[in-house]
């Protein structure tokens, strides 16, 4: 894609930040108020932006964004309903009196290559209870992983593998979008 049709991508997270502190802080009408609002983050997240610029690719393609809002949307869903799924199998875990764990180290292949992507990966694991990145091979772009139950390490990997089909469109390091659909009827396959 030639540089014309891109923007600075610090441009697009300083919006993306805007909006964030408005739906954080949460809004009030009439519309007025919205404006405002937006202006004030604005005028603060746009400096945090340009400060943390190097972080992200220089230009980013705004059609990318807004094809990638489908992903982002349901990949917060189906990471939603793991997450809670996760707490409420550790906490039965933590429960049992026999206390049923099973720890183990299981390294994990990655598909996806670009370091936002990966951290979004490496970051998922963590956040979820019972599983823990330890650390990201590069040679082998792999990461290192503990498990809470090495019995159902089949799952865990499906469930990651999952994650990362979400990465793998969300950051358009596939050649085609793999269509929404698919990715939804996937996500319940794991279940």
């Amino acid at each position: 894609m030639n540089q014309n049709k891109k923007t600075k991508s610090w441009i697009i997270m300083g919006i993306f930040l805007s909006l964030m502190w408005i739906f954080i802080r949460g809004v009030s009408l009439p519309v007025s108020n919205f404006i405002i609002e937006f202006i004030f983050s604005l005028l603060f997240c746009m400096p945090i932006a340009y400060a943390f610029r190097m972080f992200f690719p220089e230009y980013t393609s705004i059609s990318d964004v807004i094809w990638s809002i489908p992903y982002i949307l349901l990949f917060l869903f189906i990471f939603s309903r793991d997450l809670f799924a996760a707490n409420i199998d550790v906490a039965k875990r933590i429960l049992d009196p026999n206390l049923p764990i099973s720890p183990a180290i299981v390294l994990v292949h990655l598909r996806v290559k670009s370091p936002l992507a990966i951290t979004t990966v490496a970051n998922s694991i963590t956040l979820t209870p019972g599983t823990l990145t330890l650390d990201y091979v590069e040679d082998s772009n792999a990461l290192i992983v503990h498990v809470i139950d090495s019995n159902n390490t089949k799952s865990i990997l499906d469930t990651i593998y999952i994650w990362e089909d979400y990465a793998l469109n969300i950051f358009h390091e596939l050649p085609s979008r793999t269509p929404l659909h698919k990715l939804f009827l996937k996500s319940h396959e794991v279940l």
